[in-house]
């Protein structure tokens, strides 16, 4: 908080917005219509996101909406980091928040993870590399796309925060990827209770 003071709340206000404006544009939808596919809110985990689009059977289309919706968020945070550091990690926060809750879908948007994504490449690339890693192998090992999402930004979270301490600087991103973790684990709710009940769907299947 004290870091968003000290930059002003109206900029802090003005690069959230900047940044939700990016994050709400609905590319798995955009592309899916485009496709004249099914309307993949009807189907799966109904998520707007890539993992849903790709229960369609269009791999290409999946691919397409994993970028876009990656490069939303890169790209809302290039630009307001023109504005300072912390300019750049609000809008991040904002791309991320825009994703989740679309004001053109009636705040119901995606699970986050490609946009989550998206922002670290411009703030903490090496927690992309991170990221990475642990979801490839546990997509690899289990199948299920959302528990290697959850493992991993937990621990990119994890492993932000106690760089973090152990740093002489302080510049709050440690707090704002926490709080993106915690929204992405929020909007997993569902998955993480099918994940329980042992009725997810794995990586590949449609429906």
């Amino acid at each position: 908080m004290a870091e968003i003071a000290s930059f002003g709340w109206l900029n802090a206000a003005i690069a959230l917005l900047f940044g939700y404006l990016c994050g709400s544009i609905p590319f798995g939808l955009i592309l899916t219509r485009l496709a004249g596919t099914q309307d993949i809110r009807t189907i799966g985990s109904q998520s707007i996101g890539a993992t849903n689009v790709l229960r369609t059977g269009r791999k290409d289309l999946a691919a397409g909406t994993l970028l876009l919706d990656a490069l939303k968020g890169t790209v809302a945070v290039l630009i307001a980091l023109k504005w300072g550091q912390m300019a750049g990690i609000l809008a991040g926060l904002g791309a991320f928040l825009g994703h989740l809750y679309p004001v053109w879908l009636k705040f119901e948007g995606g699970k986050g993870v490609a946009t989550f994504i998206g922002v670290l490449i411009a703030l903490w690339w090496p927690g992309v590399v991170l990221f990475g890693a642990i979801w490839l192998g546990i997509a690899y090992l289990t199948r299920y796309s959302s528990l290697a999402a959850l493992v991993a930004s937990l621990l990119v979270a994890v492993t932000r925060i106690g760089l973090d301490i152990g740093s002489a600087i302080q510049n709050g991103l440690g707090g704002f990827i926490v709080v993106m973790v915690a929204l992405l684990w929020w909007k997993h709710q569902a998955n993480i209770k099918r994940l329980i009940l042992g009725t997810e769907g794995k990586i590949g299947e449609k429906g």
